[in-house]
């Protein structure tokens, strides 16, 4: 190995080892990265690629990419297949069936916890924050805008709930569920009626939470999670 090979790979091998910013290494940042360009469709779903590709693609080093990759594949993401490629999860019915399955498992309990348990503020706030976006949907139809105003408080609808469980193992699976469930929405439009009806159904599992009626709260969230699936098993 020449000298300058010898300084291009020990400066390689320096780069893919730095900490990431805020304290995050390279290999979680692949992590997301590769997320993120499944979400945004910049790998589509399904798709079949090189590692190369993806380097080129995400502009990820290889080393950390490699390390996500093989955590990706154990959360059924991807598929390695040696010396041909990797392959892209496409969701199809029985992964929407059995993702939602289980979230429903995990979030009955942690929505009995939170009417049980959570703080009242929070529930509050929570119920003022879905009045207010049905209120602007309804005034303003479906905009990207009231979109992304949707995305955020479905995640602190549920995060607040899985939280209230105060477990660590189930918060790291409500993650990954989490990402199983936006792979399965790529393909799906969402309209003012869905929108509508989702912060409806939240709506009856929060005024459960501030009656503080467990039994209630499960089932609404349990109804919840039927209506979803429902809509989502319609893309099929």
């Amino acid at each position: 190995m020449t000298a300058g090979r010898r300084r291009q790979a020990s400066n390689a091998a320096v780069d893919e080892t730095i900490p990431a910013p805020e304290g995050k290494r390279l290999s979680e940042i692949a992590y997301s990265a590769i997320l993120e360009g499944l979400f945004a469709r910049k790998v589509p779903a399904g798709a079949f690629v090189s590692q190369n590709d993806l380097v080129q693609l995400l502009g990820i080093p290889v080393q950390p990419l490699r390390d996500a990759l093989r955590v990706l594949e154990a959360e059924g993401v991807l598929t390695i297949h040696p010396r041909s490629g990797i392959q892209f999860l496409k969701p199809d019915f029985e992964f929407a069936r059995s993702t939602y399955q289980f979230r429903s498992i995990i979030e009955r309990a942690a929505a009995r916890a939170y009417a049980e348990t959570g703080d009242a503020g929070e529930t509050t706030e929570l119920l003022a924050a879905h009045r207010a976006l049905i209120a602007d949907i309804e005034k303003q139809g479906l905009t990207p805008a009231m979109a992304e105003r949707l995305e955020g408080i479905e995640q602190r609808f549920h995060g607040a709930m899985i939280a209230c469980l105060r477990n660590p193992l189930i918060e790291t699976t409500a993650r990954r569920l989490k990402n199983y469930v936006t792979l399965i929405r790529l393909e799906r439009l969402i309209t003012q009626p869905l929108a509508l009806r989702t912060l409806n159904e939240h709506i009856e599992v929060l005024n459960a939470c501030v009656d503080r009626d467990g039994d209630r709260a499960e089932a609404a969230l349990a109804a919840h999670f039927q209506a979803a699936l429902q809509r989502i098993l319609g893309m099929f």
